[in-house]
């Protein structure tokens, strides 16, 4: 039975970096100033990242406005350094995420915004379910947007942990925003790790794929809900996301099933898939033969099965986790039923 570590922050911030966090936060300041090889401390971490800010066409007084009263946030390095972790099976974690709360909201949401995500889908190609399931897992549909000042918490991070490069290269990209004049310093906030607005951008994700989708002239990913939707509706266009098709689907699988064949790798024609024995769940045979899909179990044998098809890799291009990506598909479905 495959488990999951599943921190309460959300992780897909350090994935982008293209591993985990296995490094462990440096808390206390005299081993920070380790992780910075620095001699003039905080101060002169941020003067070196100031420097490199400035080579990037960042303004001083850009720079003057996101510093101001910027110290290593303590609190921050404790969650960074003591993630509560739960592991739990794809059953629990279904339950905690799949949830009717959940999905009543997002109804509720879509109803009164159906023109926007009609628009977003016919300028970027992107279906509704999706976007939908997304929003709802990154920010509960834009309620929970994070709290912490992305400058002070990238610059906490970036000086005092064993992350650096990566924290610094994205603190970099943050300072590029605010000279953009997209938000201001006040209103620039995230999660601890730096993921921002209601789509959960790291800066760099921002600076590459966020969108103005209203035309009002600004990038604004916390307040201004056409921009955020637009924005992960841009991001999953960028990352492969074909019009119409389904991201997968519940399916049965014979007893006895090898798990063995199953897996994201594991990719067969339906036909094939129903020589094999699986069925729809109504326990119908597939309706097309040609289109390929991989058998998921999450939970090993025994446990659900789903088919994923070409749309699950590019849910997956938004965060990794195959968990993920069977939420964000099912809490689509659900909402749109």
């Amino acid at each position: 039975m495959r488990m999951l570590n599943l921190s309460l922050s959300r992780r897909r911030a350090m994935l982008a970096a293209a591993s985990t966090l296995a490094a462990p936060a440096l808390a206390c300041p005299a081993v920070a100033r380790a992780a910075y090889r620095g001699d003039d401390g905080f101060d002169g971490f941020v003067a070196s990242i100031e420097v490199r800010a400035r080579s990037e066409g960042v303004s001083d007084a850009t720079l003057r406005r996101a510093f101001a009263g910027v110290r290593v946030n303590q609190h921050i390095l404790e969650l960074f350094n003591h993630q509560p972790e739960f592991t739990l099976t794809w059953a629990e974690y279904k339950a905690k995420v799949v949830n009717d709360n959940r999905i009543a909201t997002g109804r509720a949401v879509y109803g009164r915004n159906r023109a926007l995500f009609d628009a977003v889908r016919a300028r970027y190609g992107v279906d509704p379910g999706v976007i939908l399931g997304i929003w709802g897992l990154e920010s509960n549909f834009g309620t929970t947007k994070g709290n912490y000042g992305v400058i002070e918490a990238l610059s906490t991070l970036a000086y005092a942990t064993h992350r650096r490069p990566f924290f610094s290269a994205e603190l970099l990209a943050a300072l590029r925003i605010l000279q953009a004049g997209d938000v201001t310093p006040a209103h620039m906030l995230g999660s601890y790790a730096g993921a921002m607005g209601q789509p959960q951008f790291m800066p760099s994700s921002y600076l590459r794929l966020a969108v103005d989708f209203d035309g009002d002239g600004r990038r604004d990913i916390w307040d201004d809900r056409a921009d955020a939707l637009g924005s992960i509706g841009n991001y999953l266009a960028h990352s492969g996301w074909r019009l119409g098709e389904p991201w997968g689907q519940p399916v049965l699988v014979p007893a006895g099933f090898d798990a063995g064949r199953a897996g994201r790798d594991s990719r067969r024609s339906l036909g094939e898939w129903t020589r094999l024995g699986v069925r729809r769940v109504d326990g119908r045979p597939f309706s097309r033969s040609d289109v390929e899909g991989a058998v998921l179990m999450p939970d090993g044998s025994g446990g659900e099965a789903y088919m994923a098809y070409g749309n699950f890799a590019a849910i997956r291009k938004y965060n990794p986790s195959d968990f993920y990506a069977l939420s964000v598909g099912l809490i689509g479905d659900r909402i749109l039923a």
